[in-house]
C-alpha cells in the first residue's frame, strides 16, 4: 500500500428528498434515492480495489454503519460553504497528514473504474493536476500534489463552466486529463446505462 497517496471520496447522506434532486423532479424522490444507492455501491466496489489510504467525507454528517464501515476507510465530515471550499479543506487535511498525492472523487459516476483512479495517481508524478472531465462540463475527479491558490474560488459549482474555468489556471502541459465520463445527475444521464433502464419513463 502506497503511504504517499490518499483517495478522498465525497458522499452525501442517502436521505429521501435530499439526494439527486434534479433527477427526482423527473422520476420522483424514492426512485432518485434508489439510483443514488446504486451509485454508492458502485463507488464502494471500485474504491475497495485501490491499494491506498481512503477517507470518506460525508455531508451533512458521518454515518457510522454503512458501506464505508470497516478498517479500509476513515470517516470525516465535509467543511465549507460550497463545494470548492469543502474540497480545498479536504485536500488541506490530506497534505497536512503527510500525503504527497491526493485524489478526490465524488459518488455520482457509474463508469468509474479502478484503473482510472490508479492512472490519476500515476499522472500526478509529473503533472500539477489531474482532472476527470464530465460530459456536463464539470469534473468527477481532481488530483493535486499541493494546494494551488485560487483553484477552488469563484467557480459556478454545478454549472457547465467548472471544467473550463478550472483549466484556465494552467498551461496545457501542467494538466493530465482522464477519460470523459457521464455523471448521473439528470434524467438523460440514466439513458446511458442499462442498469438504470427501469427508471426511465417510456
Amino acid at each position: 500500500m502506497d503511504k504517499d497517496t490518499l483517495l478522498i471520496i465525497f458522499t452525501r447522506n442517502p436521505v429521501l428528498g435530499q439526494v439527486k434532486t434534479r433527477l427526482a423532479k423527473k422520476i420522483g424522490a424514492e426512485k432518485a434515492l434508489e439510483v443514488y444507492h446504486i451509485l454508492l455501491r458502485k463507488t464502494a466496489s471500485v474504491t475497495a480495489l485501490i491499494q491506498t489510504d481512503k477517507w470518506v467525507y460525508y455531508t451533512p454528517e458521518v454515518i457510522e454503519d454503512d458501506l464505508w464501515s470497516g478498517p479500509n476507510y476513515s470517516k470525516k465530515t465535509q467543511k465549507g460553504e460550497d463545494l470548492g471550499q469543502r474540497m480545498e479543506n479536504a485536500f488541506k487535511d490530506g497534505f497536512k497528514a503527510g500525503y504527497k498525492r491526493v485524489v478526490v472523487i465524488g459518488s455520482d459516476l457509474y463508469e468509474l473504474t479502478p484503473e482510472d483512479i490508479t492512472m490519476a495517481f500515476k499522472k500526478l508524478t509529473d503533472h500539477k493536476v489531474v482532472l476527470g472531465p464530465a460530459t456536463d462540463g464539470g469534473y468527477y475527479l481532481i488530483g493535486l500534489k499541493e494546494i494551488l491558490p485560487g483553484l477552488f474560488e469563484n467557480k459556478n459549482w454545478g454549472q457547465n463552466s467548472v471544467l473550463k474555468d478550472t483549466l484556465s489556471h494552467f498551461k496545457d502541459q501542467e494538466v493530465a486529463l482522464l477519460h470523459r465520463y457521464n455523471d448521473i445527475d439528470i434524467y438523460q444521464d440514466l439513458e446511458q446505462h442499462s442498469v438504470f433502464q427501469k427508471y426511465l419513463n417510456y
